[in-house]
């Protein structure tokens, strides 16, 4: 990451913001959505002759399938970080959920990672590792790693994390409000 010279510093937003997507998931979404349309299709034109109970079955599976599919791929097709001058929120998908806020005064430090990578944190979405501590990965690259006072850290994925980083460790020395002084 690149460091501002000494006794410069710039100009930032009362309000920085920042997005990642990962359009592939739509795929997944699809394919949920398919999933949950065969199960209304053997609801609405079965013709099982084995009885009620394996078509119930098998028309909840495909409906609670799909749905599952179908949501949990659309709440993380993007994630949205606003930063303002007191804390860092995380928003996920459409609806902004899953949300975490972090206020500044809980982050000890902030770090540029170039290579976050979904398979290093078990998967896309909102992951928990021991080792690792607690992430918000939609796609594969850039992002922005909170070191917690708590001693636990927070990574998200975003473009333009570099700038995202500045903003932060501008914010979080002591007696600046990220203005030109």
């Amino acid at each position: 990451m690149r460091d501002h010279p000494h006794g410069e510093q710039a100009q930032h937003p009362d309000v920085w913001t920042g997005r990642a997507t990962k359009r592939v998931q739509w795929l997944p979404a699809l394919a949920g959505a398919a999933v949950m349309a065969l199960g209304i299709e053997l609801a609405v034109d079965s013709a099982w002759t084995s009885g009620i109970a394996p078509l119930v079955m098998a028309v909840v599976g495909c409906i609670a399938a799909g749905l599952l599919v179908l949501f949990g791929t659309l709440a993380f097709l993007h994630v949205d970080l606003k930063l303002d001058k007191e804390c860092l929120e995380v928003r996920c998908g459409h609806i902004g959920v899953p949300r975490r806020r972090i206020p500044l005064s809980h982050v000890a430090g902030a770090e540029f990672d170039a290579h976050v990578n979904p398979r290093h944190w078990g998967g896309w979405g909102y992951r928990w590792r021991p080792e690792k501590g607690t992430a918000v990965v939609v796609r594969r690259g850039e992002g922005v790693v909170l070191r917690l006072w708590d001693g636990h850290t927070f990574t998200v994925t975003v473009d333009n994390a570099e700038a995202a980083v500045r903003v932060i460790r501008d914010r979080l020395r002591p007696g600046t409000t990220g203005a030109l002084h």
